[in-house]
């Protein structure tokens, strides 16, 4: 016993020296989100926010994910259809059919788009918006960007004032020089707290991980916000500007992420009995005060954000050996924060 004792100090012992050497460097990207001022957090609407309600899981854990909807000027009439089909109703009963691994979750009517149909679909509500595909992207020209742009260049300034001051390098708009390389697209902003991509002269939201998006079959159809899907693998931005994209989980990706896998086609789930029922999706607003859900992002324009996304181009905090001198936009995510009632 005295010897287990002194082998029990010994190692506690050990374990705290090595603790007490752990080297000192600049601050993580995490460090510097915990630091954050409260005014570099912007609050989100309750009626930008789904709660989407599933079936509890088979040890009776209740499951709910919350998701944030896209703001103007991107995807409106998709979004605008979305609630309206929360606030039907339409939702509720509805199931997630479709786990694809390293690529998405889709959930809707399981007799729409599902090579496992089994019976006839579920009626949509009336003066359901129809949108066009150019309405995946909006035009650099469009005055609904002109706030965007301006957002977007006050990021730059604030991120390169950070890059010089961190690098001493005056110029960051080379490759590996500390600025994140977009292959999708020829530019690339943060503004109102979301990833956004610019080619030809029009502008995108990002296939990143957690992003929502609308189902939809061959072109001309856009799909109309009732069959939806998350990305739960690597950023398939091939998909930009060819779905509608609506939102963002910001939180409870874990109960869509770490459903089993469908053995069909494309992930479909051959036996009904897999599919997971949803309960009901809400906007928040409609939910009584004391049920809806708050949450915060991390402000896109302020320098805070800018020395964050910095950090994650460049990790120098204490693990890492060597500064990666780039990072993919999906790899630069924009914190959210739920916040707890008093």
């Amino acid at each position: 016993m005295k010897q287990l004792l002194a082998a029990t100090a010994a190692f506690a012992l050990a374990t705290s020296a090595t603790a007490q050497e752990e080297p000192q460097g600049a601050p993580s990207p995490n460090e510097i989100v915990a630091q954050a001022d409260a005014s570099d957090w912007k609050a989100i609407d309750a009626e930008d926010l789904l709660v989407m309600t599933l079936a509890p899981d088979r040890d009776g854990n209740e499951r709910q994910v919350v998701i944030q909807l896209m703001p103007p000027p991107f995807s409106q009439g998709w979004v605008e259809n979305i609630r309206t089909l929360a606030r039907a109703g339409w939702y509720d009963g509805v199931s997630i059919n479709r786990v694809q691994d390293n690529y998405v979750v889709q959930w809707g009517d399981p007799n729409v788009d599902n090579p496992e149909a089994e019976g006839d679909a579920k009626p949509l509500p009336t003066g359901l918006k129809v949108m066009d595909e150019r309405d995946y992207v909006v035009s650099q020209r469009s005055e609904a960007l002109t706030d965007i742009a301006m957002r977007g260049t006050r990021f730059w300034r604030n991120f390169y004032s950070v890059f010089q001051k961190k690098t001493g390098i005056m110029s960051p708009g080379l490759k590996g020089k500390g600025v994140n390389i977009d292959n999708y697209a020829t530019y690339f902003y943060f503004a109102r707290g979301w990833p956004l991509s610019m080619r030809d002269g029009e502008w995108s939201p990002v296939h990143c991980y957690g992003m929502v998006g609308v189902g939809r079959g061959y072109s001309p159809d856009t799909g109309s916000g009732a069959e939806l899907y998350t990305v739960i693998g690597h950023a398939p931005r091939h998909l930009d500007r060819n779905i509608a994209l609506v939102g963002r989980v910001v939180e409870g990706i874990e109960h869509l992420s770490s459903l089993p896998r469908g053995e069909g086609a494309l992930g479909f789930y051959e036996d009904a009995r897999k599919r997971v029922p949803i309960e009901s999706i809400r906007v928040a607003s409609d939910l009584p005060a004391a049920e809806q859900p708050r949450f915060e992002y991390l402000s896109t324009e302020r320098e805070t954000f800018a020395r964050y996304a910095e950090a994650r181009v460049n990790r120098r905090d204490p693990f890492f050996i060597e500064p990666a001198g780039g990072a993919d936009i999906c790899n630069i995510p924009v914190p959210v924060r739920r916040i707890i009632a008093e």
